[in-house]
């Protein structure tokens, strides 16, 4: 392998947060609803119905729009220069500082393991379904897959187009998405691992499993 798990786990030890970003949909005026500092709460309930903590409104044309949290954090940066003010589309105003728990950690050292294979555009995927039978009967590492075979169905303003995956032989590790769901471009679909490195792969997993507290 060409990285190194010790390195990794040591990395995300000293720093075992991520900073999301937030940026205004549209135009509008912004009042904040957060402080630098303050904890926030991202989405809850069983669909995740519940929308976090409020953040901030941008009002446009009298109309507000109200922006949640997306995930649970820590407010940070929040650009209060901006309060009361018109902004562009697409303006940096604030980011939450989220600590990784121990699956989201495991997520993000197999995305460096594992040969990603990415949605191709902006669109709905579902698995085929051959290849959602057989990873329903059979275990995780099991299901292999080769160059030309089928193995998505894409679903782009009501035409369906199957995806032949393009990568290296290998076996379904990791599924990225739900059957059904709006995947953006370039963002991971299926983890595809070599079966030769099933081994070390069962390894990160066993070892951050022992190691990291949530």
């Amino acid at each position: 392998m060409d990285i190194n798990l010790n390195d990794l786990l040591r990395r995300y030890k000293s720093h075992p947060f991520e900073d999301y970003k937030l940026e205004t949909p549209h135009t509008g005026t912004i009042s904040f609803r957060v402080r630098d500092g303050q904890p926030v709460k991202g989405p809850s309930g069983k669909w995740l119905h519940k929308p976090g903590s409020l953040l901030y409104v941008l009002e446009r044309e009298k109309n507000p729009k109200r922006i949640y949290a997306p995930c649970n954090g820590e407010v940070a940066h929040v650009r209060m220069e901006l309060d009361g003010r018109f902004v562009e589309a697409g303006e940096e105003v604030l980011s939450i500082r989220h600590r990784l728990g121990k699956e989201e950690i495991i997520d993000r050292i197999l995305t460096q393991v594992l040969s990603i294979f990415e949605a191709p555009q902006r669109a709905r995927f579902f698995l085929a379904p051959e290849t959602a039978t057989k990873i329903e009967r059979k275990s995780s590492g099991s299901v292999s897959v080769v160059p030309g075979d089928e193995i998505l169905i894409m679903s782009l303003m009501k035409r369906d187009t199957m995806i032949a995956y393009s990568g290296e032989p290998g076996v379904i590790y990791n599924v990225y998405f739900k059957s059904g769901d709006l995947v953006e471009q370039g963002a991971p679909l299926l983890g595809i691992c070599s079966p030769e490195k099933l081994p070390y792969v069962n390894k990160v997993i066993q070892r951050i499993k022992t190691e990291w507290e949530d």
